[in-house]
């Protein structure tokens, strides 16, 4: 069967942007905006040129970035955004122009507060001033969802009428049910004079978490090209995510007789980038790209994976550019899980002493959630006199400099040695300090890189859980922590993480 192609326009930086401190500095939307190229976006909407003078530096400087890629310049149907957008975008090899207006009663009444026959005419004047600018218009009837089908039908044709090309029918406040949004299309191709002869476009969000499967209907009723965030981010709960379209698209392509152009080997470290730059975490049950997407403490599924990946998982993380780290340690893990963890670390138990290590770690395991890498290890050095460990944490101590200047010096135990070195650092974080000291005791070509940190609970309940990924001769590694202490927590997750590079390339 015969896929037909959908094409991805990316809007994480306009509209991803807008959510409430999610705000990047010009030179981070041109590095994300790099990224979102090599990843194979069709079109990208670097931001609202008319906004401020950095958004439009910005949109400008992404414009110049690559012949492989349409920039889309966002305007309100007026003339000085319109204006903007096409000054903003000029240097694009390919550009369209973006302009909406809202279309539901509830907008025209209290937020435009116009006659409906005069927002429909402003509609029309709009489009036809922005088509002399550009070949390419895609016109946003804002809020259809929310709009009587005649009245929307009425304002399409008009926008058609003047030279919209691409006509994008949004959900703006994430308020259809699939069934609702997908025949919504199906009436306008049908009702509008010059509806067939035109692109259609899918907007949605997220707010009663139906952006993905909105998106994925309106596909199947002809949209041929869907806007998204990496990472779901937007406005309140945020858009369709662009890493869950895309993968419901690979894994259930055949079905929908669709796919993308996106190169999902990239996905994992795009929507990474696009974390740490907007400062917003991925929530652990994220799909795809959560930290528990593919992670698994139930001991049926982990003995399950152990045998064959496709018993408990529809997609390869290891395809998606994800580091395989499938197997959670808690109190639901079994021996199989266990057993190939310390294999991980280069021991091994024969049955008896398996079974009677594996006591131990289910009580630590009902004691403390989940059992790290750290705990694990200190737990067969606690049991077996066995200290399997290449780097030890014997102490951490940070302070500060004239309140800006961070230094850490850390204590580390080389294996075989009797004395633990003190190594120090200086860095603008106590956490980069303690990092830093540590990756001069690190034998070996192994890099940090990146640290994932949470802390949970209050009072004397709060504690802190780390998560660090180290590079070592092209592989990644993982280590994790948890500890009363967030340093601590860093710091010996930093450790297992080296630990087990070592003990690989051993």
């Amino acid at each position: 069967m015969t896929k037909r192609r959908i094409s991805i326009m990316d809007t994480t930086l306009r509209d991803g942007e807008q959510a409430p401190g999610a705000s990047l500095k010009p030179e981070q939307k041109i590095a994300l905006a790099s990224r979102l190229i090599d990843l194979g976006v069709d079109v990208l909407e670097p931001g609202f040129p008319v906004s401020s003078p950095g958004e439009f530096a910005a949109v400008e400087a992404i414009s110049r970035l690559s012949r492989d890629v349409e920039i889309c310049g966002f305007a309100r149907a007026v003339r000085g955004d319109i204006d903007a957008a096409v000054r903003a975008t000029r240097d694009a090899a390919r550009r369209r122009i973006h302009l909406f207006i809202s279309s539901s009663d509830i907008h025209i009444e209290h937020q435009l507060r116009m006659r409906r026959k005069d927002v429909v005419q402003q509609a029309k004047e709009m489009v036809a001033y922005a088509r002399q600018f550009c070949d390419t218009v895609e016109f946003t009837a804002m809020d259809s969802t929310r709009t009587n089908i005649d009245d929307l039908i009425e304002m399409v044709e008009a926008a058609i009428g003047e030279g919209a090309s691409i006509i994008n029918l949004p959900d703006t406040v994430g308020y259809a049910l699939p069934a609702e949004y997908g025949n919504m299309f199906l009436r306008v191709r049908e009702g509008a004079r010059g509806g067939q002869n035109v692109r259609y476009s899918a907007h949605c969000h997220n707010d009663l978490g139906l952006a993905v499967a909105n998106s994925l209907e309106a596909i199947r009723c002809g949209a041929d090209q869907v806007e998204v965030t990496v990472n779901g981010i937007g406005e309140r709960t945020g858009n369709c995510a662009l890493e869950e379209l895309v993968m419901a698209l690979e894994t259930r392509g055949e079905t929908m007789g669709a796919q993308t152009g996106i190169r999902s080997g990239q996905l994992y470290e795009v929507a990474m980038a696009v974390s740490r730059a907007m400062h917003f975490p991925v929530s652990y049950n994220k799909p795809v790209i959560g930290r528990n997407a593919f992670q698994h403490e139930s001991g049926i599924h982990q003995d399950g994976l152990l045998k064959n990946r496709n018993t408990y998982e529809i997609m390869d993380p290891e395809a998606l550019g994800i580091p395989r780290s499938m197997i959670i340690l808690g109190k639901h893990s079994g021996r199989h899980a266990l057993k190939d963890r310390l294999q991980k670390y280069g021991v091994e138990l024969a049955d008896g002493e398996l079974n009677a290590f594996y006591e131990r770690f289910k009580e630590t395991a009902d004691r403390e959630k989940t059992v790290s890498d750290d705990r694990l290890l200190q737990l067969i050095d606690q049991t077996f006199h066995k200290n399997v460990q290449p780097y030890e944490l014997a102490g951490i101590h940070a302070a500060a400099e004239s309140g800006k200047q961070f230094t850490a010096s850390v204590l580390i135990k080389h294996q075989g040695e009797a004395e633990a070195k003190m190594y120090s650092a200086g860095a603008d974080s106590q956490v980069e300090a303690v990092i830093t000291a540590i990756g001069q005791a690190v034998q070996g070509n192994t890099r940090i890189e990146d640290v994932e940190i949470h802390t949970m609970g209050s009072g004397e309940q709060a504690y802190t859980e780390a998560f660090v990924t180290v590079c070592c001769m092209g592989k990644t590694y993982h280590g994790s922590a948890s500890h009363r202490d967030h340093l601590l927590a860093v710091g010996n997750a930093c450790l297992s993480a080296c630990n087990a590079a070592q003990l690989a390339v051993v």
